[in-house]
């Protein structure tokens, strides 16, 4: 894939207080909502341009391992995985035959959520290194002929990030609009503030925090230290979109997008027909179904960053049907190239059982998981690219799902899963395809 546009900003032109604090600087004042406006019939074709991805690209060809970096390779024996320790395995990643490491997050944070909470995106979180160890890992990945797709989460944030201490910090703070605040319900026989709606985390609960400060819940889809950002202000996504440049210049190769098809939230945020507490629903799928704008922002994503580079992008995408993914990863769509999906990891899940989900077991036919497998790789054929996974840093082992692991067939049933050419940490993970 050849750069469809020369960037003309660098690490020197991003003003200093968004380098050192994670703040951006002072917005322009035309907006990526008019930019939108203009993807109309006014609109030049080149102006709309993307590239298609249909025929040979060198991502549908690569090898793909995931690097959970905590517990891969230890360098200084303090008891963590590091940066160093990865550079260290280089060489040996490079014979096993794999061109790519899916780095699971490394950026700053408290590790509230394994580091899915970011507090500074222009940051290494200290245990794991320095940006200087980053650097030197890029490098020697790229001498072997490796490249780096970063895991990327911006449906949120830490509570630590400076975008949220600002926000929270007043009702008329600039950064206030960075995420999302509401009004509550009204106030119970105590009292006590209502959510604005009814809306579950995926972790248990209410989806809202209540700020005692302001006196306005926020939204956090996950962790209450998670809030979602506001994707509808042009604002945030100008400075995401500034971010994401910035790697892209500094030399990594792409990114997996975590949650991805969760930023667009339900206009008025109605409540969510399905919630049901005591069953530790979560109001991802409402979301996902009845958000509007997740398709325009992913092409203005691609259109202001990822199309002037040659990368990989992937995105998360829980509660997506092929139809869905063509939107996303339609050769011709502008979006992303290929995404993860979840049907395949239901096939085996109790939603009754006492864990819930994918922790809780049921049996499961054969013939429904292939049902599935190939009805993804049928309505995809020649209209977009699909992956293929059985197990990641979100999934139960692989082996004991759809394989054996009796100390009698352990080794030969992993065997047979590892004929997919991407891996997490030596387990098998998705075959481009």
């Amino acid at each position: 894939m050849t750069r469809w546009h020369t960037l003309t900003e660098s690490f020197a032109d991003i003003p200093a207080a968004m380098r050192l604090t994670g703040l951006p600087a002072e917005p322009n004042d035309a907006t990526l909502n008019e930019r939108l406006l203009m993807m109309s019939s006014e609109t030049t074709t080149e102006e709309r341009a993307v590239p298609s991805y249909a025929g040979r690209q060198w991502w549908k060809e690569a090898v793909v391992y995931q690097v959970y970096p905590r517990s891969f390779n230890d360098s200084n024996g303090d008891g963590i995985g590091d940066l160093p320790g990865i550079t260290e395995k280089i060489p040996y990643l490079a014979k096993l035959g794999i061109n790519v490491i899916w780095l699971s997050p490394v950026f700053d944070s408290p590790n509230v959520d394994n580091g899915y909470d970011i507090s500074d995106y222009f940051a290494i979180m200290s245990d794991f290194g320095t940006m200087e160890d980053f650097d030197e890992l890029l490098a020697t990945a790229h001498e072997h002929g490796i490249k780096i797709l970063m895991d990327l989460v911006a449906n949120h944030t830490s509570d630590q990030h400076p975008w949220f201490v600002q926000s929270r910090s007043s009702k008329d703070n600039p950064y206030r609009d960075y995420y999302i605040w509401k009004d509550p319900n009204g106030f119970d026989e105590n009292g006590s503030p209502i959510p604005p709606n009814n809306w579950a985390s995926e972790f248990g609960g209410s989806a809202w925090e209540w700020d005692e400060g302001t006196q306005q819940f926020y939204l956090h889809i996950f962790f209450k230290e998670q809030p979602d950002l506001n994707w509808a202000n042009p604002k945030v996504r100008e400075d995401l979109y500034a971010m994401v440049r910035w790697w892209l210049d500094k030399g990594v190769d792409g990114f997996r997008l975590d949650a991805i098809n969760i930023i667009s939230k339900p206009e008025g945020f109605p409540d969510d027909p399905s919630t049901d507490f005591e069953k530790h629903t979560s109001s991802i799928p409402f979301v996902i179904a009845n958000g509007t704008m997740v398709h325009p922002w992913m092409k203005e994503l691609n259109r202001e960053a990822f199309s002037k580079y040659d990368v990989m992008t992937v995105g998360e995408t829980s509660a997506t049907s092929p139809e869905d993914a063509k939107l996303w990863a339609g050769y011709d769509a502008g979006e992303l190239q290929m995404l993860f999906h979840f049907d395949h990891m239901g096939v085996d899940n109790d939603p009754e059982g006492s864990l819930g989900g994918k922790w809780s077991y049921a049996p499961y036919k054969l013939t429904e998981l292939k049902r599935i497998l190939n009805e993804w790789q049928t309505k995809l054929e020649g209209k977009a690219w699909g992956s293929l996974y059985w197990n990641n840093h979100d999934q139960p082992r692989v082996v004991s799902r759809f394989g054996n692991d009796s100390p009698e067939f352990r080794v030969l049933s992993a065997k047979q899963l590892a004929t997919t050419p991407t891996f997490y940490a030596g387990n098998p993970l998705y075959l481009s395809g």
